[in-house]
């Protein structure tokens, strides 16, 4: 049950989100450019650091907690999903909380 820990709480955030882009109507996964220009440089920031801690055995992810599923730079998938999953999650949020509270600008605008 150990290996399934990150992947549950992957789930738990989907779940915990997502919803807001069919209930409030968020619009945040019909922007996918918007979206991928949001998070690219941090999944990618935070990747490079997780490649670089691993690689200088700062820290490791334990087998035993991992779906057994890694790829390049030796970080297991559920590491990667978490860099797409949460900040989406993040976005989705606040697109949500700018939806009830109406009058609240972030950014530029939905130009993307």
């Amino acid at each position: 049950m150990t290996k399934w820990g990150y992947v549950a709480m992957l789930a738990f955030t989907v779940v915990g989100s997502f919803w807001l882009e069919i209930a409030l109507k968020v619009g945040v996964l019909r922007r996918i450019k918007r979206l991928t220009l949001s998070l690219l440089p941090v999944a990618l920031i935070f990747l490079t650091w997780d490649a670089y801690a691993v690689a200088h055995k700062h820290w490791r992810f334990d087998k035993n907690q991992m779906l057994g599923f890694v790829g390049p730079f030796q970080i297991p998938l559920e590491e990667y999903l978490f860099f797409i999953i949460v900040p989406v999650a993040c976005v989705m949020t606040l697109e949500g909380v700018r939806r009830v509270k109406k009058h609240w600008p972030v950014g530029d605008g939905d130009e993307l």
